[in-house]
């Protein structure tokens, strides 16, 4: 008797133990799928706006090469994006350009490489500099306000009235932004590599360097194809500041509103 009592009670210890490592097992695991499951779901998100920027991407030079424009919102929006955002992307290039001169010219003056500071100052400013630090600061400041214009439009059904009333938010919205972005971004980029330019001379200059030596170097090392590339460098910033902003709003299919489908209030 004593011993079934014993044997009883090993086997309840034993299926106690068992569903303790179970359970720990299950804890562990659930633990270790965590990164996965993360990753998993950060990949979803970003194909999936991927793909919803693509489709937007194609429904706008749709519309922009069966001639569908708004010339008027265009040019208010090419007034938006690109005159009010000249002031910012000016000063910034400007710093940026007297930093980079002020480091170049102390260098080049101390090695004897100072007549060389244009060409540096030139050549960064037309294939680096001036492009990015352009699209950077546009896309700040017109894709934030961008960004609350649409969300605002999206919470008030302004997006669905715009259905509803058979105008394409895609057109109407996305269109004028997109031709506008990719008009004044290249001539914002010309003006900020002459501020650069311009700033990074006077640094140079109080720094010691020659300034007939700047100027010469600017001149036969810049030439029209580095500027060219910067140019084309600035194509690829308005789809990505014009459409990754709308695509959540506008970039799904035109589909009715949910009050369309909602049967008639009893009379």
């Amino acid at each position: 008797m004593r011993r079934d009592n014993s044997q009883s009670r090993t086997a309840d210890r034993k299926d106690v133990v068992g569903e303790v490592l179970q359970d720990v097992g299950d804890e562990i695991a659930a633990v270790v799928s965590l990164p996965g499951e993360y990753t998993y779901r950060a990949l979803a998100k970003f194909f999936d706006f991927i793909g919803e920027s693509s489709i937007l991407l194609a429904r706008t030079w749709a519309f922009i090469l069966r001639g569908r424009i708004d010339l008027r919102d265009t040019v208010n929006q090419m007034a938006f994006i690109g005159v009010a955002s000249l002031p910012i992307v000016l000063v910034t290039v400007a710093f940026s350009g007297a930093v980079l001169a002020l480091y170049t010219s102390q260098l080049g003056v101390k090695w004897g490489f100072g007549s060389y500071t244009g060409g540096v100052i030139g050549l960064s400013l037309a294939r680096e500099l001036g492009p990015v630090l352009t699209a950077v600061v546009v896309t700040a400041r017109a894709g934030s306000a961008i960004a609350a214009e649409l969300g605002t439009m999206k919470v008030t059904e302004q997006i669905d009235a715009l259905r509803a009333l058979a105008v394409s938010p895609v057109q109407y919205l996305v269109v004028p932004r997109l031709i506008a972005a990719i008009v004044m971004l290249p001539l914002l980029t010309v003006f900020a590599d002459i501020v650069g330019a311009t700033a990074g001379y006077v640094v140079a200059v109080v720094n010691g360097v020659a300034g007939g030596g700047y100027v010469n170097s600017l001149r036969t090392q810049v030439l029209p194809s580095d500027v060219l590339m910067g140019l084309i460098k600035t194509l690829f910033s308005p789809s990505s500041s014009s459409l990754s902003v709308p695509s959540r709003d506008c970039g799904r299919p035109e589909a009715r509103p949910e009050w369309a489908d909602r049967p008639p209030a009893p009379s």
